[in-house]
């Protein structure tokens, strides 16, 4: 059983920052990648931010240049860095992974993490 936990939301003002982790657990062989989305209330979950198992990095043309994701491979744990916040960053913020575990490969998710950006 593969499991990912989110941690490191909260309230901020505009212009703070936050760091997102999301640690994977369980019976894994291999992480191919690991993501970060994000939800606002009414609109679609979108893709923030993504690194493959070579460091390849792909982000939103909304947070390029100011949100930073990296993964420590030895702690299976992925990071998102978010720097001068704005009020559109508030959302929930999913972690999504794509992990070769005991049972096969598969696509997980996170509980997800509250990010709320407000003065």
């Amino acid at each position: 059983q593969v499991q990912l936990v989110e941690s490191g939301g909260g309230l901020v003002q505009p212009g703070g920052s936050l760091r997102l982790s999301c640690k994977a657990s369980g019976s894994i062989k291999f992480i191919n990648f690991m993501n970060w989305y994000r939800q606002a209330p009414g609109k679609q979950r979108e893709l923030v931010a993504g690194i493959t198992s070579t460091d390849s990095l792909k982000y939103a043309d909304s947070v390029k240049g100011r949100f930073t994701i990296s993964r420590d491979n030895a702690k299976n744990t992925v990071y998102l860095q978010m720097n001068s916040l704005k009020p559109e960053d508030t959302a929930v913020y999913y972690c999504n992974s794509g992990i070769l575990s005991s049972i096969g490969l598969d696509d997980y998710w996170g509980q997800g993490t509250q990010v709320t950006v407000s003065s």
